[in-house]
């Protein structure tokens, strides 16, 4: 029997040749045609409304899918698409991308707010197709309250892009993204849903799935569960590589001399911030730019430096992880990490950017010595404990009126950042809400995962040590290969050994100290000369301004701090109490330093400080510090901050400055009676707290200030992290009748 215009034979046959001709309008190319598996999603989505969740590896066209089903649902008579993506940095790539399409699509985000009434306007005549929101959006009172409700009853399709930012068990859980679940209930099972990943294995994919299977209010899903389609993930243009170097020195030198032969422009990536800077510095000539792309890069910046990117006007970007999820260069020729990221998947995502649609590019790991400090440093300031959300939730519940974040630190001793993160979690649980003024408790019980907790924290050992295994891996082996060891991670199992990494194929890459391309011995020489003396001169480099605090921390009033006329201290520092700009030797996270700094600042095995002088080659560039440093009136005298933790280090370092610099030594600040060490981190308002009565002018003190008739003092000590404890020693030294105080440290925590 003849199938007739309306059987799924037909229909199917008729919707691929119309989703085909989007298609073409999307890319802009006649004849485009499909890649494996995207039609399939397609038709899944807008003929037989599931929910899909596709796994597909970068560069496969996975918003060629979402935005060709929004534009077919659309001309069926469905509502707009709403797409939750957290790549703001692309949002408008992607609308242009879609207006060729013929789709009318708008996104909402930090970046666009002035557009925002005239979005809502457009959305309420119907005229927009897709609508991109970020995952914060939705946490948002107004959108949530004003926006959001609209958007579920009209709904034609739901993308969610990124999708293993869901789950607590993917390398980059956004607890915003967690709220999805509940928005995924609230569609009717007639609602098609779409999740998108290139970085999930089985264990991402199985919690993902969950999450989108939920059931909706009328108690079903839609019809036939939730479709996976699962593609190869490994990566056939990229060729890989892991070159393992002594330190610092080595591996920067090593990007001096090679980075003109990398192909293209690229990106390269580090664990910090203050590595980009100084990598960005380093590399950086008037003939070949490179940039630093990092979190402390404002929105426009960062717009300007992706655009440069683009357009190949740098060679580089040093950049953190910042620079992430959604950049699209198609033509990026090569990524270089210097420092390893703590996951493999991680790691893949990153170097994913490279090689979309070229035939080859180049993707190199030099790990180093720190790494694994970093990331157990990354891994424990992200995992929320029970002690503080039971803080949170008890603050919250016995408040009367919402309280802002800043307001929330006076009672929970909880840094900014993580308490935003805890926040989110407790939100996206039901147990705290956002409104307008601040967060309250909705009163809904909430139970301390621990158990989750301590297998997601398992989890992230095993990543570690997987990356670790990647760099070891040899060349010989014919089971062992880059690319696989990846795919393997993901749970990819049609991976084989792709012939071109450096364990296949032996090493590609430059051998360390071989010099540039194309010149001889005498060559080589002088161009690593010049290299080595460029590294010197950046790693060798002290002296690290120091910023005084200039604003007393809200709510101290509620932690019983009083000054000596009765009152809590609030608004700005009084010029006359505040500490002038100081100097640390370096930062603890500096290229160069970190190693040397975190071993005169380390722990003995039971976690207790060890105390010992400071080594010569410390204490001559402390001179060094001095001697650059472009005070208005040379210090006179020299203090030290009492420490219970290590006296010797702060003291010798004092006592050297202070016969060096010919300077008197006027001893140390007194503790008060029953000072003990301070507890380690805590938010501003708490660690003023503790500090607020530590330190006494003693009588001997007094005397010696008095003695110094109002000149200049530095004020040292081993470290500075919260620059609260100079703080509170400055103003009891200034209102002591001291001269402007100079902070002093070896190093500064960032």
């Amino acid at each position: 029997m003849t199938a007739g215009i309306d059987s799924p034979q037909s229909s199917a046959l008729s919707l691929r040749e119309e989703a085909r001709e989007a298609l073409e309008a999307l890319t802009g190319h006649a004849g485009a045609d499909f890649h494996d598996g995207q039609f399939e999603a397609i038709s899944a989505l807008v003929q037989e409304r599931r929910r899909v969740l596709v796994v597909q590896r970068t560069g496969w066209g996975k918003s060629a899918v979402y935005f060709l089903a929004a534009l077919l649902q659309r001309r069926r008579g469905a509502g707009p698409a709403l797409i939750v993506s957290p790549l703001i940095a692309l949002m408008r790539d992607q609308v242009a991308a879609a207006r060729r399409a013929g789709v009318r699509a708008e996104a909402i985000s930090s970046a666009n707010p002035t557009e925002w009434a005239e979005i809502e306007r457009a959305l309420a005549a119907d005229e927009i197709d897709v609508l991109l929101v970020s995952p914060e959006r939705l946490v948002n009172p107004r959108f949530r309250e004003e926006q959001l409700p609209r958007l579920v009853e009209r709904c034609g399709l739901l993308v969610i892009d990124e999708a293993h930012c869901i789950s607590d068990w993917g390398h980059d859980f956004r607890p915003d993204y967690r709220r999805l679940r509940d928005l995924v209930a609230e569609l009717g099972p007639e609602v098609p849903v779409l999740a998108t990943t290139a970085t999930a294995n089985s264990r991402v994919v199985a919690d993902v799935a969950e999450q989108l299977g939920v059931q909706g209010p009328q108690g079903t899903d839609a019809e036939g569960g939730v479709l996976t389609l699962r593609g190869p993930l490994t990566r056939a243009s990229l060729r890989l590589g892991s070159l393992s170097l002594d330190d610092d020195r080595t591996r920067l030198s090593y990007l001096v001399e090679h980075l003109d032969q990398m192909p293209g422009s690229g990106i390269i990536y580090t664990l910090t911030v203050s590595a980009a800077e100084d990598l960005a510095e380093l590399l950086d000539r008037p003939d070949r730019r490179v940039r630093a792309y990092t979190g402390r890069t404002d929105s426009e910046e960062r717009a300007e430096l992706e655009r440069a990117l683009k357009n190949n006007e740098v060679k580089a970007l040093a950049a953190t992880s910042a620079l992430g999820m959604g950049f699209d260069k198609p033509d990026l020729g090569f990524v270089v990490h210097l420092g390893a990221p703590s996951s493999p998947v991680a790691y893949y995502q990153q170097v994913g950017r490279a090689g979309r649609a070229t035939d080859t590019a180049d993707v190199l790991l030099l790990p180093g010595r720190e790494d694994r400090a970093i990331w157990e440093y990354f891994a424990t300031a992200s995992m929320p404990s029970q002690e503080s959300a039971s803080a949170v939730l008890s603050a919250l519940a016995s408040s009367d009126r919402p309280l802002s974040t800043p307001a929330l630190e006076a009672r929970v001793d909880v840094r900014r950042t993580p308490l935003e993160l805890l926040l989110k979690v407790l939100a996206v649980d039901g147990a705290v809400q956002n409104v307008k003024g601040g967060w309250i408790a909705t009163g809904t019980p909430w139970v301390y995962d621990g158990p989750r907790y301590e297998k997601v924290a398992r989890a992230r050992r095993e990543e570690q040590q997987a990356m670790l295994e990647y760099e070891r891996l040899e060349s010989g082996d014919p089971q062992q290969c880059r690319m696989l060891f990846l795919a393997r991670q993901l749970d990819d199992d049609t991976a084989t050994p792709c012939g071109r990494c450096d364990v296949c194929a032996g090493p590609w890459y430059p051998a360390p100290g071989s010099g540039s391309a194309g010149t001889g011995s005498a060559g080589a020489s002088a161009a690593q000369d010049s290299a080595a003396a460029q590294v010197s001169a950046l790693l060798e480099r002290v002296g690290v301004p120091v910023t005084p605090r200039a604003q007393w921390p809200q709510g101290l009033d509620r932690l019983g701090v009083i000054d000596d006329s009765g009152r809590t201290p609030r608004g700005n520092i009084p010029a006359t109490q505040r500490a002038e700009e100081g100097r640390a030797l370096a930062r603890s996270s500096d290229l160069g330093w970190a190693g040397l700094l975190r071993q005169v600042l380390r722990t003995d095995e039971e976690g207790r400080p060890v105390d010992s002088e400071v080594p010569d080659a410390l204490g001559r560039r402390i001179v060094e510090v001095l001697a650059a440093w472009d005070w208005e009136q040379r210090p006179a005298a020299v203090v030290a901050i009492p420490s219970l933790t290590r006296p010797h280090l702060v003291s010798s370092l004092a006592a050297g400055i202070a016969n060096v610099g010919r300077l008197a030594d006027l001893g140390q600040l007194g503790l008060a009676p029953g000072a003990e060490p301070l507890r380690a981190g805590g938010n501003s308002a708490f660690r003023l707290a503790d500090l607020w009565d530590r330190f006494v002018v003693t009588e001997e003190l007094q005397q010696r200030l008095e003695e110094q008739e109002g000149a200049p003092l530095l004020l040292v000590d081993d470290s500075i992290s919260s620059r609260w404890t100079m703080t509170v020693a400055a103003r009891a030294l200034r209102r002591a009748g001291s001269g402007p105080v100079l902070p002093l440290a070896l190093a500064l925590e960032a």
